[in-house]
């Protein structure tokens, strides 16, 4: 329940703060003094759009404040997660809105987004407008109005309905794309087959490309390659090592080495290099053996040469084929495994064909039999409902107006199996026709109030704002609205603005935006009103004078009433 509105820089209205209390609440005020303010301030706390063009002029943002007590454990719980805080267990929602357009949003002192208000605030409070009521001429909501009175019968298989219809869809569609695309799928699976069946065929290696072409490089310079070798050997060492000259780097090791042991025990230094001497002959000793040995070990073999090099043309060929961007063997085998893997899927397609269609099939039966339960819940809680808001258009003054719910069958769709309409017949006689072709709108604010009414108890949100659903009403028909609108405030926060007096008489409180102007710039804001102030504003209401006799007459039978109205029920309960 809101315990306090406050609403800066927005329209006409600076600064004004509404305290609110259980119960009815009225807001009235002449035209242009900024009543809409209030609803559009309420709006912005749900989440709602909001137009930097709202911003009052001179100023640099706009803020509404909403205060919040006994919460739902829904809000209690996102406030916490979002690291928001109750302030003397009251939560703060607050909303800004720059002159730029920039908007922020506030929940119990944290900052978070603007759509989190939205989940929070659809729990605590529900706006009500005549925008809604033409929304209530569309389908779609008429459907949702009678889901809502159904309650369980409908909700409950409709929850089960929405899922299975959903995984039809999924269903259908991949049976669709299976069956429309069986041609693409065997040339595809051909096609893999086919670089499947050439790969193992040759059955590559990892790294056998690489190793390959190092081998025929080899082969290929096999003569080259022991030349070098040969000359190089014979350069650090005589073939015979007996015969070791002086020409070889052995020889010259050798001398300088015998030159260096001669003198070497004089000086430390000089026995080191000696040492570093020695060192290089074993060194250019072992390197002289295995150039030898390489070069004995080269092979010329022009047959193996002429394998190696078909082999790698063959590789090459399937290389270009499917490895990829770095074109390698490794890469031949990679596609081969993703290859395998989707081949088998293509493989088993028309198992999957029969196991979806098999499916399908349980899925049409399950949304029959849901089908056929919401509808004939519908058509229960039609009739019922039905029966009811004609019961209240009794008593808003419409005492032969009624109202019939027509459940039609249709294809099947997200919701169900059901085409929901509302019609409407204001007098005895005449033919119960479409509620947005048989209702004025006056008639079509009376029966989105008694709606509500009636939903009051299916649907409970804290508090609930009306903003001028009493357009297009007047005398006795409006009386019956304030009538109703203080049987729906036992049981909801009830805010509402309105132009009528007869509205305005059975609040249990009364706010009035007053509009200031000196000459340049106009504000307004909101005065809650004792009883001689709301006698005056009543009369205003009524006469457009404060001080005329006969409007301060009606005014006072007009609150005499509602006072009566509000005694009734308390004798009751003795």
């Amino acid at each position: 329940m809101l315990s306090e509105i406050r609403i800066t820089g927005l329209g006409v209205i600076e600064d004004a703060t509404l305290d609110l209390d259980p119960g009815f609440t009225a807001v009235t005020g002449e035209t242009g003094a900024g009543k809409t303010m209030v609803v559009t301030g309420v709006n912005m706390l749900l989440g709602g759009r909001a137009d930097s063009g709202l911003v009052r002029h001179g100023t640099r943002r706009a803020r509404v404040e909403g205060r919040a007590s006994a919460l739902p454990k829904s809000i209690l719980r996102q406030t916490e997660e979002r690291g928001g805080e109750l302030d003397d267990d009251e939560l703060l929602i607050a909303r800004e809105l720059s002159s730029e357009g920039r908007s922020r949003a506030f929940l119990g002192g944290a900052s978070v987004p603007v759509s989190v208000l939205g989940d929070v605030s659809g729990d605590l409070v529900a706006i009500h407008g005549q925008a809604d009521q033409w929304r209530l001429l569309q389908p779609a909501r008429q459907r949702e109005t009678l889901d809502t009175f159904a309650g369980k019968k409908v909700l409950g298989p409709l929850d089960e309905y929405a899922a299975a219809y959903k995984r039809h869809r999924d269903v259908e569609a991949e049976l669709t794309e299976l069956t429309t695309r069986q041609r693409d799928r065997l040339a595809e699976a051909d096609l893999l087959r086919f670089g499947l069946d050439e790969i193992a065929k040759l059955e590559p290696l990892p790294g056998e490309d690489t190793e390959l072409a190092a081998e025929e490089d080899r082969l290929a310079y096999a003569d080259g390659l022991r030349t070098a070798a040969t000359t190089a050997a014979g350069a650090l060492a005589a073939e015979d090592l007996e015969a070791t000259r002086p020409g070889d780097v052995l020889g010259l090791l050798a001398l300088a080495k015998q030159a260096l042991d001669g003198e070497r025990e004089h000086d430390q230094k000089l026995a080191e290099l000696a040492d570093r001497t020695s060192e290089l002959g074993y060194l250019a000793a072992d390197l002289a053996g295995e150039l030898s040995s390489y070069a004995a070990d080269v092979d010329t073999d022009p047959a193996r040469l002429a394998v190696v090099s078909e082999r790698r043309a063959v590789l090459t060929n399937l290389v270009r084929k499917y490895g990829g961007d770095e074109g390698t063997v490794d890469e031949v085998l990679d596609w081969g495994k993703r290859s395998a893997v989707r081949l088998a899927d293509l493989d088993g397609s028309d198992e999957r064909v029969e196991l979806l269609n098999a499916e399908l099939a349980e899925l049409r039966a399950r949304l029959a039999d849901l089908g056929q339960q919401m509808r004939a819940a519908r058509q229960e809680a039609g009739e019922r409902l039905g029966v009811a808001v004609s019961k209240e258009l009794t008593g808003l003054a419409m005492p032969h107006a009624t109202l019939t719910v027509e459940v039609h069958e249709t294809t099947p769709g997200p919701f169900g199996i059901d085409e929901v309409e509302f019609c409407f017949a204001a007098n005895p006689g005449s033919p119960a026709r479409p509620l947005q072709k048989a209702a004025s709108g006056g008639e079509l604010s009376r029966v989105m109030l008694a709606l509500e009414v009636i939903l009051s108890d299916t649907h409970k949100v804290p508090t609930l704002v009306f903003d001028e659903i009493d357009a297009g009403i007047g005398g006795r028909a409006a009386v019956e609205v304030g009538k109703r609108l203080a049987r729906l405030a036992e049981k909801a926060q009830v805010i509402v603005v309105t132009h009528l007096p007869q509205v305005a008489a059975f609040a249990d409180r009364h706010a009035v935006v007053l509009k200031s102007d000196d000459g340049s710039v106009t504000t307004s804001g909101l005065v809650a009103l004792d009883d001689d102030a709301r006698l005056k504003e009543l009369s205003r209401m009524m006469a457009g004078l404060e001080n005329s006799d006969a409007a301060q007459a009606h005014a006072e039978e007009l609150l005499a009433l509602a006072a009566e109205r509000r005694r009734k029920p308390a004798k009751k309960k003795r």
